[in-house]
């Protein structure tokens, strides 16, 4: 990136703007060529003996150090360049940022991990996030431009005139910027583990060392050029392996094209697999674990004392037959892992039985890949609820994540750099074009993977596994675990668990490449979660300095202190957030998800309403926030169980689940409380002063000078 200033210099008009376009162009050029060189010296070295710890660490610092070096030359202390990147961003490029924002952990390690493990299901991610930039476009983007702020509560205090309804944007703000960053830095954690060996706590520090070094120094200036560069490295590395698998399995090199034939022969191996005896054999053996710890936890004071008493004896029995020290130890460690009283012994075994209960299915709990819906709509009274059920989760999700992308703060900040309005519309095509080339490509990898593991892995026997399963399962035992359930020494589907979270970094390891391509999948796993993360820690510390700190405490504080206070914002933001992230809260996609519906049910009626309905005041917008992101908070309290665990919550889940739609997608009930609050208070309370709604008239429609009749 070197002679690279980022500055469009001090000449004006389009002259300007095409000659910094240009200089972006070549040095993007070159970046991209040295990136693909550097991949090819490196599988040289790996060909020449370097250690898989030496590439992993390679990977690792050499991305983190371009980052920074790309953070250290962007540093700014101007308010423009670090809050909006002085709004020079050309188009194209401003596409790439936001695809690299928005390319988080959850689209580039959960997305096609979810397609995986749910099948059809997991459409509603592709379908809810691609549409929810249609809306971007259509109805926020280039009207949010318009008004010129610099932050979405920043929007919201001048359109409503005040800073009660800037207060409430603030607190929405951080409350889903703040989950979605969780998600991010988690899975830098799971990530840099893979890369560089190190334990997943401490992974997470080393990760945020990269994402603070961009954003800490540079703002939205350092965050946007780190963005454009993490865009390539990602892109790259999602579609080197997939396009492998495709070649391996099918000869041919476009994966989009053959995903439909791919999934032909799955539903085939599936339908084979149903049918094994040796997986209905495993099946059976869960089946019976979980009714064993059904049976205990109706008598869990005695089940426990007669589990305490039987390792006791079998300790003793191997004493008094001088039994290998080995066996001795086995029995002491099996003593020590017993819950240590009633309580965790219910928790635990209440935890044991819900993984057997998904494991004593067919295809080890998946459904079948091309499956719409689960249940039948022809069949009895539950099958049919169960269907009816799991059609409006799904489109229950596709409203919260289409809704929840068409008001996220970190991807509506994007379009206040652009240099006009024209840009940012622009802006918003170029940002789909390139999400639509990772997600087009998502569900073919699923298949991909899934057709891999059914046909090469299943059968093979367990001392002949692939390196990569324990390789996985040191990393973390919950993501990836086998065991010969049935004793025979072959390895069948039911005996793998395996999460979503590691089948996109699994894939080049699947896919039989050299480890290098691992290396260079989990670098942009790494670049996914950082561009994320950057945008995330920019828009809490934004919020904090500029709409609170600025706007609210100290109006007339200089510019380079509300620079700095958002500086150390970030910094502490970002600890507390990775000291959150390291106790594995939740998975990626249940988080992310979570940000969805906060950010749908607190922003969107707010913002519609803001560019589209001059009567919409201040009273309206603010108990429109609060009651749509309160009901949709309550709701997942009392739903989701890590959720109820941190507040108390000990009804049953049952009795609390509104028409069985599940937390992921609580945001359903927000969105509309929000328009149906903000309509009928606006109504019943005075209207906004007269220059606010000639204000809205006039970002509406600038070229007249009357507004036209309504």
């Amino acid at each position: 990136m070197a002679g690279l200033s980022f500055e469009t210099g001090t000449g004006s008009g389009r002259a300007a703007n095409d000659a910094f376009k240009k200089q972006l162009n070549k040095v993007y050029g070159w970046y991209t060529g040295g990136f693909l060189a550097f991949i090819v010296v490196l599988a040289i070295a790996e060909q020449m003996g370097l250690s898989r710890s030496a590439i992993g660490l390679i990977f690792l610092f050499a991305t983190v150090a371009l980052y920074a070096g790309i953070g250290i030359m962007s540093r700014t202390n101007d308010a423009a360049e670090y809050y909006v990147a002085g709004r020079r961003v050309p188009a194209i490029y401003n596409g790439m940022a936001t695809g690299a924002d928005w390319m988080s952990a959850a689209s580039f390690i959960g997305m096609a991990g979810t397609l995986y493990l749910t099948g059809y299901g997991g459409l509603a991610f592709i379908m809810g996030w691609t549409g929810g930039y249609c809306l971007v476009a259509l109805f926020l983007a280039p009207y949010l431009r318009k008004f010129g702020q610099f932050t979405i509560p920043d929007f919201l205090g001048a359109r409503y005139d005040g800073n009660l309804a800037r207060m409430v944007g603030v607190v929405a703000a951080i409350l889903c910027s703040f989950t979605y960053v969780v998600a991010q830095i988690y899975g830098v954690g799971l990530i840099t583990t893979r890369l560089s060996g190190l334990a997943f706590e401490i992974g997470i520090f080393v990760g945020l060392g990269g994402i603070l070094v961009c954003s800490f120094l540079g703002g939205m200036r350092a965050v946007t050029w780190t963005q454009v560069a993490q865009y390539i490295i990602l892109i790259i590395a999602y579609m080197v392996p997939v396009v492998w698998l495709s070649v391996k399995q099918t000869s041919f090199p476009i994966p989009q094209l053959v995903y439909g034939q791919q999934l032909q022969k799955v539903t085939e191996l599936e339908k084979k697999l149903i049918d094994d005896p040796k997986e209905k054999e495993v099946i059976a053996i869960f089946k019976q674990q979980s009714d064993d710890l059904a049976a205990k936890l109706k008598d869990v004071p005695g089940s426990l004392k007669a589990d305490k008493d039987a390792a006791a004896k079998k300790l003793e029995d191997l004493k008094a037959a001088n039994a290998p020290l080995a066996e001795v130890q086995a029995a002491e460690k099996a003593i020590a892992a017993l819950p240590k009283d009633e309580e965790a012994a219910k928790k635990a075994w209440t935890a044991a039985k819900g993984v057997a209960d998904g494991r004593a299915k067919p295809l080890a709990g998946m459904p079948r890949h091309a499956a719409q819906y689960a249940g039948d709509p022809n069949g009895d009274a539950a099958a049919q609820k169960t269907y009816n059920e799991s059609r409006r989760n799904f489109l229950a999700l596709v409203f919260c994540l289409m809704v929840g992308t068409a008001a996220l703060p970190h991807i509506l900040m994007r379009y206040y750099t652009t240099p006009s309005v024209k840009e940012a519309r622009s802006s918003v095509t170029w940002s789909l074009f390139f999400i639509f080339l990772l997600y087009f490509t998502a569900p073919a990898l699923a298949v991909l993977v899934k057709y891999e593991i059914f046909s090469a892995l299943v059968g093979t026997p367990f001392d002949k596994l692939p390196d990569w399963i324990a390789a996985w399962n040191r990393v973390d035992a919950s993501l990836l675990s086998v065991a010969d359930v049935n004793k025979d020494g072959i390895f069948q589907l039911g005996e793998l668990r395996i999460g979503g979270d590691i089948i996109v970094l699994a894939t080049p390891a699947i896919g039989g490449l050299p480890y290098v391509i691992s290396g260079m999948v989990a670098a942009g796993g790494l670049a996914a979660a950082l561009s994320t993360a950057d945008g995330l820690l920019l828009t809490i510390a934004n919020a904090l300095s500029h709409d609170l700190y600025y706007k609210m405490i100290d109006p007339n504080a200089p510019t380079a202190r509300r620079v700095m206070i958002s500086k150390v914002l970030l910094l502490v933001v970002a600890v507390l957030a990775a000291l959150v992230a390291a106790q594995k809260p939740a998975d990626i996609l249940f988080l992310v998800s979570a940000a969805f519906s906060f950010a749908a049910a607190a922003f969107f009626p707010a913002l519609v309403l803001g560019v589209f309905w001059k009567r919409a005041n201040k009273w309206g917008a603010v108990l429109g926030m609060i009651s749509g992101l309160g009901i949709t908070f309550y709701y997942m309290v009392t739903t989701q169980p890590w959720l109820r665990g941190i507040f108390g919550v000990t009804s049953p889940i049952a009795d609390n689940i509104w028409w069985g739609i599940q937390p992921i997608s609580a945001g359903v009930f927000g969105v509309p409380l929000g328009f149906a609050v903000i309509i009928i208070v606006s109504l019943l309370t005075p209207a906004p002063k007269p220059e606010v709604q000639e204000l809205v008239e006039h970002v509406r429609y600038p070229n007249l000078k009357t507004a036209p009749a309504r």
